[in-house]
């Protein structure tokens, strides 16, 4: 397969949790999932970041987005739910391990940023798309994500919808 080929279809097939990442940016805010709560550190469970409205925000879009690839590519049917649902745990994964170490919200954890949605995403995707997706796509998604997450974090960070640049 062509490099160029790959990663249009890494794009395509990403895409959904690219979607569901984003756009609690946009719609978050309101009551935190973790309620606020502490874990037994006495640390945040993931930060007051995390919130219902984006997650489900996040989870509705990415689906939606799913949805529609799979009309026109053939991918299955719940598609955009699976990767949705990974790249918002993946995304809490993240954030619990950023308050374990004492990181803010909105703090800088270099690479676990950039992957902790679409390492969610893949592995979620796992039990329906092990048929769509080869080794060379997954490693393809995870070489363009890094580049593509600065970017479109720092174009947010520019438009004010984030208060900082990564």
């Amino acid at each position: 397969m062509r490099t160029a080929q790959l990663i249009v279809e890494a794009l395509l097939f990403i895409f959904p949790a690219y979607c569901a990442n984003a756009i609690p940016v946009i719609t978050g805010g309101g009551r935190p999932i973790d309620l606020g709560k502490k874990f037994s550190d006495g640390k945040p469970i993931f930060g007051k970041n995390k919130t219902f409205r984006g997650f489900f925000s996040g989870l509705a879009v990415g689906t939606a987005i799913g949805f529609m690839e799979s009309l026109v590519f053939e991918y299955h049917i719940l598609f955009g739910l699976f990767l949705s649902l990974g790249a918002l745990f993946g995304d809490l994964v993240g954030a619990f391990v950023k308050r374990r170490l004492g990181l803010a919200p909105g703090d800088l954890l270099p690479i676990v940023d950039q992957v902790d949605f679409i390492i969610g995403a893949i592995l979620f995707s796992i039990p329906i798309c092990l048929q769509t997706w080869s080794w060379q796509l997954v490693i393809a998604v995870l070489i363009i994500t890094p580049p593509i997450h600065l970017l479109t974090n720092f174009a947010a960070y520019k438009l004010g919808l984030k208060s900082n640049p990564w």
